[in-house]
């Protein structure tokens, strides 16, 4: 009987070693993750997967409603990337992407700073001067539309005598237009009061903003890795349409607001009426109606023309004719339809369904709203299918 050597038991030895080791590693550390592998799958059923999402979304709109200005952040920052993203895509193909978004944001900073610093106390300066010279203005409307209210008498088209009629109508629109100005400054003392808020505000809005920019390519592949793996290619192609579309239309809307208000101021500069560029302001803020937004801003820049003769009124009035053919033919067909691509009927029903539902808010969001649904037609349209539900029953022969 021979006897084992040294040299043949020290790999048994070390074996043993081995496994020992292992099976210590194993005992101490239960709670470390396995470095490899995939994750155990956790099975629900559909049911539960329902229940899940339905308690998620209820969440969601119950953090929402207890947090609204996640939704003014969420909004606002979407629709300042929607805009941003033209002049950062133009600004790529010269220069890396990150220099052109910086880019993008000192302009549109120093456009702001600017605005705040010269143009906003200026605004407030016409205002407050409106305001005051209100009486003055009515007094000299009621020198000009004597001659006109007797021609109107005269053939039965009014429901009182002149005078009187021109009394009722002066009182209320001094009223009308004092409390008007007085709850606008209101607001914007309110608004400077509350303006730690309001720069948060916009800080939040920003940042969500330049994350959306700057991480575009990371948010659309977690938002079509949420899609099941056969339809991503059609969330691909549902995520470029909205983006082309809402950014054509909010970068085409912004545009037009600004063209419409330069037109404006300075058409009425050198017409003579006063307060033009506070008129100018006024015209860009009403063009956020569509179709009726011209005539809302016509209405006091027609009255201040009149205050200082007949001839500046008449020419006023054609001005504003003129700005409202400008935008019904030209930026509205060719700066926003291109992207909305709806027929202005259904355009101008929307408003009037908006405005009915939701007020001057659902007048503002009704053409973009629109537009979203005629993406969600033009995707849907191209992909769904009627299912046959006639069963066909196919009997072995023999």
């Amino acid at each position: 009987m021979t006897t084992p050597s040294r040299a043949d038991d020290a790999p048994t030895t070390s074996r043993q070693r081995n496994v020992r080791d292992r099976q210590r590693r194993r005992t101490t550390n239960l709670s470390a993750p396995p470095a490899t592998g995939s994750p155990t799958a956790i099975w629900i059923s559909r049911r539960t997967r329902n229940i899940l999402l339905a308690a998620g979304l209820v969440g969601l709109v119950l953090l929402l409603a207890v947090a609204p200005v996640l939704l003014t952040l969420s909004l606002g920052g979407a629709a300042l990337a929607l805009v941003l993203s033209f002049p950062v895509r133009l600004l790529s193909r010269v220069i890396p992407r990150g220099l052109a978004l910086a880019v993008s944001l000192l302009v549109m900073a120093g456009v702001v700073v600017l605005a705040f610093v010269v143009v906003v106390p200026i605004l407030l300066t016409q205002l407050a001067a409106l305001s005051d010279a209100v009486p003055g203005i009515a007094a000299e409307l009621g020198d000009q539309v004597p001659p006109l209210l007797s021609w109107l008498a005269d053939r039965g088209l009014l429901p009182s005598a002149p005078d009187q009629f021109a009394e009722t109508v002066r009182q209320k629109s001094l009223t009308a237009v004092q409390g008007f100005a007085g709850r606008l400054l209101g607001g914007l003392g309110q608004l400077l009061a509350g303006a730690v808020s309001t720069v948060i505000a916009l800080f939040g809005i920003i940042f969500v903003a330049v994350y959306l920019i700057a991480d575009a390519r990371r948010v659309r592949a977690t938002v079509l890795w949420l899609a099941p793996h056969r339809y991503r290619r059609d969330a691909r192609d549902l995520w470029n349409a909205f983006g082309y579309t809402l950014s054509r239309y909010l970068g085409g809307l912004a545009l037009s607001l600004a063209i419409q208000g330069v037109l404006s101021a300075v058409a009425l500069y050198f017409l003579g009426v006063p307060y033009a560029l506070l008129l100018g302001a006024w015209v860009s803020v009403t063009a956020l109606v569509p179709f009726l937004g011209a005539w809302i801003g016509a209405v006091p820049a027609v009255l201040l023309g009149l205050s200082v003769s007949p001839t500046t009124a008449l020419l006023t009035a054609v001005l504003f004719l003129l700005i409202q053919q400008l935008e019904g033919n030209v930026l509205t067909p060719r700066i926003q339809g291109q992207a909305v691509r709806v027929h202005p009927v259904l355009v101008f029903l929307a408003v009037i369904a908006g405005g009915e539902l939701f007020g001057i808010g659902g007048v503002i969001f009704a053409v973009p709203a629109v537009a979203v649904l005629r993406v969600l037609f033009d995707f849907f349209r191209a992909r769904l299918r009627i299912v046959d539900e006639r069963v066909i029953v196919v009997q072995p022969c023999g």
